[in-house]
């Protein structure tokens, strides 16, 4: 008598919302039963019965519901084969398993053996047992399902947003997934214990925010906040995170260069997505390194206003992390929901270069005690900034305190459309109120009076007009009723443009008589060229389409080394297309490009263009693929 074993995966994976991954291979959700079959050459002998060995435990068969925290299956005679119904605890462990079933005799001796097959097993949040769960179908369809992302970027009163490929179900992501699980630093010390631990969320969370970043172990990203980026990628040229996490693997554990902020964050949502945990790409503008622990930003300056090196702490136009959805069953009650997961390499956090996850909730209420990394996640939302000028003779003039500069419109993706919902309020009370204020005492932070709010004599303002990349750029100084106007060509800016185009601008204003200066500060924002992406007709699976993409030099000065990076989750990998020759001001550059879309749905085609001179220029088109008919 022979028997083989079924594992049904379009069904499966149809009901457990896995087909995207894959078709071909098993691949379920904990907490909820899967269907195989066994087919028999001939019929069972009477009182023989099955059992399952999954991983070299038995599993048991059973004609009622079985304990939740336990594997065991029942089984229905249908026509001439054995329908095995598999129900697996809400807290198993996700990763892969290998599955056979035994004929046993009466007496308990093995009577058939199937051959094992394998399937992988990801975290449910649509299942109300697993601490990932997430009740809401729309959430889902966001923080689950979605594989296309909107970032956003630049200062918080100039908000811009780039497209982001997450991909995470792409072929080969969720093998790689559990690579980058497999190659952290605990399963390689002590592989059994960290296999344990693979069922708690928490956990393998944390692992993947000290798995993005390649501080201190096999990871993922090396960090670069400047040029030259020769012996890489430069941060800004990414356009999704599965080219990254392909290299990686490929090219056999080795770290991929570069990333910043937006690439770690970008590269963790993938992963924490395609395992099954609900996230969230969050922008946190006028974001806080606080290294000290003090809650607050301290930059010293010397009797010149120029910046002293020194000074360890640090502020940043925009940071980029992640929120993952979980209940925390490690900490009191009140700490469920979104927690913060910061992947960027800044502090170490139990020797590791992680951070999170930490509770928003605990965030809002100044509760820094709780795990993890409370206190450090408070400052880059909530410190205070203090402006110090060093005297020769060594002492420290306090010369502006601003509590209300950090953390500014904390951004995510809508889930209701490709536009920003503001989530600050999640994280903080209103700037300036009562509450807030005594949230921040609450944490440990010295409150100090802000200068904001002291009556000055003189005031300063910087207001900017006619910012852009061509040609000419006012910056408007006031000061009470005198003004000065400076005016900005491209060639007095262009070596001060950051990654992000923009410009820092630092005004001092000195007054005979006064002992106290008066210091103003402003982001000159650099608009960025428009980049034109057709795709005429119809996107049907699998037939080719053309890409029409386009756009205009606006500069001054002639580009060279222009190169087209195109992807998207679902129509093509990956792809570059590079432009011949220099590209003179006020020429238009356009290239096409034919692929052949490989899943139905709605998608997104990025494009990047780079060259010497011009950077990080964005594009993104919507697509319709349709089935064959």
């Amino acid at each position: 008598m022979s028997a083989a074993l079924y594992l049904l995966c379009h069904e499966n994976n149809s009901a457990h919302h896995t087909r995207e991954i894959d078709r071909e291979r098993l691949i379920v959700r904990r907490g909820q039963s899967f269907s195989i079959t066994l087919q028999c050459s001939d019929s069972v002998p009477p009182r023989h019965y099955l059992e399952l060995i999954l991983d070299e435990v038995v599993i048991k068969g059973r004609k009622e519901r079985g304990a939740g925290d336990k594997w065991w299956f029942n089984e229905q005679q249908v026509q001439n084969e054995i329908l095995l119904t598999v129900h697996s605890p809400a807290d198993a462990i996700v990763g892969q398993y290998r599955l056979a079933v035994l004929l046993m005799t009466p007496t308990g001796h093995i009577f058939q053996e199937t051959k094992k097959v394998e399937f992988h097993l990801l975290f449910n949040p649509w299942c109300k047992d697993d601490v990932v769960y997430l009740p809401e179908e729309n959430l889902l369809q966001e923080y689950i399902m979605n594989e296309a992302g909107i970032i956003y970027m630049g200062a918080w009163d100039n908000i811009k947003s780039i497209p982001w490929n997450y991909g995470q179900f792409e072929d080969y992501v969720m093998d790689i997934c559990f690579e980058v699980l497999d190659n952290s630093n605990n399963a390689l010390k002590n592989s059994k214990m960290d296999m344990e631990l693979r069922s708690d969320p928490v956990y393998v969370s944390r692992i993947i925010t000290a798995m993005v970043n390649s501080n201190g172990d096999r990871g993922l990203l090396t960090g670069k906040w400047n040029e030259p980026y020769t012996d890489g990628v430069p941060p800004y040229q990414w356009t999704g995170s599965v080219p990254i996490l392909k290299q990686w693997s490929k090219n056999g554990i080795r770290t991929v260069k570069y990333g910043q902020c937006w690439v770690f964050a970008g590269v963790a949502c993938t992963v924490l997505r395609c395992l099954g945990i609900p996230t969230r790409l969050i922008t946190n503008f006028s974001s806080a390194h606080d290294v000290d622990g003090n809650l607050s930003v301290d930059f010293l300056l010397d009797e010149r206003y120029d910046s002293i090196n020194r000074q360890r702490d640090s502020s940043w136009n925009f940071h980029c992390w992640v929120e993952s959805w979980m209940r925390r069953d490690d900490l009191p009650k009140g700490n469920d929901g979104w927690q913060v997961l910061d992947p960027t390499p800044q502090e170490l956090s139990d020797g590791e270069f992680c951070c999170g996850p930490c509770p928003v909730a605990a965030i809002k209420e100044g509760n820094v005690g709780v795990k993890y990394d409370a206190r450090f996640v408070f400052a880059e939302v909530n410190a205070d900034i203090i402006y110090w000028m060093v005297k020769q003779d060594g002492q420290w003039q306090k010369i502006r305190v601003d509590q209300s500069g950090v953390g500014k419109n904390i951004s995510t993706k809508s889930v209701y459309g490709d536009h920003r919902e503001d989530v600050t309020l999640h994280y903080k009370y209103p700037e300036g109120s009562k509450e807030e204020r005594e949230v921040y005492k609450r944490a440990g932070g010295q409150v100090t009076e802000s200068t904001n709010d002291i009556a000055e004599p003189l005031q300063l303002q910087l207001s900017i007009k006619h910012a852009d990349c061509v040609g000419v750029g006012c910056l408007f100084l006031y000061c009470a009723a005198h003004k000065e106007v400076l005016r900005l060509r491209y060639d007095d800016y262009v070596r001060c443009i950051s990654d992000h185009n923009q410009i820092r601008v630092k005004a001092v204003l000195e007054a005979l008589g006064e002992n106290k200066p008066i210091m103003a500060m402003a982001n000159i924002p650099l608009s960025r060229p428009e980049l034109l992406i057709q795709v005429p007709g119809k996107a049907v699976v699998q037939q080719q389409v053309t890409a029409y993409i386009s756009f205009t030099n606006p500069l001054p000065v002639a580009l060279n080394g222009g190169v087209f990076t195109v992807e998207g989750a679902g129509l093509l990998y990956a792809t570059k297309v590079h432009v011949r020759g220099n590209v003179f001001p006020g020429q238009k550059v356009s290239v096409k490009l034919a692929f052949s879309p490989m899943r139905t749905g709605v998608r997104k085609l990025l494009v990047d263009f780079d060259s010497d001179r011009l950077k990080d220029v964005k594009g993104v088109a919507t697509l319709v693929v349709r089935k064959k008919y």
